[in-house]
């Protein structure tokens, strides 16, 4: 099924974002509109560390104005440009927010974030190897703190509520699925 644009137009802009309004033609021939977020790429980080302890996880804690609360959540965000290099923006998110510094960055997938509404492209990343370093955040990402976590209290925070990001719930199953695929050829 096709939906043709006839017009679209743009109601809003600022640095981050651009709401436009689209009239739609459905191919049975009626009309309709389409309000679309439209959002430059962004990353999101799993910064994975394996020990003899264990593996673990870093996450940041921050509040989020459109839900009014706090939560847990990878690594993530953008740049605010269309013409960027993934592994450069995963590689400097990662540092800005958590001061870590990645060995190793493996691209996993890219997903559409919450396509029903908006434009945004995530392109999903393993970071290994991991060293620390300063962090260097944006005055949007005021409170922000970093916290280490086991990958089973990760994986419980899930389920309790402490973390309600689809975007990180979602970068964790596409890492299990390669993980789980890894280990299969491994295996044979």
């Amino acid at each position: 099924m096709t939906i043709r644009t006839i017009s679209s137009r743009e109601v809003y802009r600022n640095k981050w974002s651009r709401v436009r309004e689209d009239i739609i033609e459905y191919p049975d021939g009626h009309r309709g509109m389409y309000g679309v977020l439209d959002k430059d790429p962004a990353v999101i980080v799993i910064p994975l560390e394996k020990t003899p302890d264990g593996e673990f996880l870093w996450l940041v804690h921050q509040f989020r104005y459109t839900v009014g609360e706090s939560y847990f959540e990878l690594p993530q965000g953008g740049w605010e440009q269309g013409n960027v290099i993934p592994e450069e923006l995963a590689r400097g998110e990662l540092a800005e927010e958590t001061g870590l510094r990645a060995g190793k960055m493996t691209p996993l997938t890219d997903l559409w974030i919450a396509y029903g509404a908006m434009r945004q492209l995530h392109h999903i990343y393993l970071a290994e190897d991991l060293t620390q370093g300063e962090t260097n955040r944006e005055p949007e990402e005021h409170g922000m703190t970093v916290h280490r976590v086991s990958v089973t209290e990760f994986e419980s925070m899930i389920l309790d509520g402490r973390i309600r990001d689809n975007c990180t719930v979602s970068a964790w199953g596409v890492y299990r699925i390669w993980r789980d695929r890894q280990y299969a050829a491994v295996s044979h």
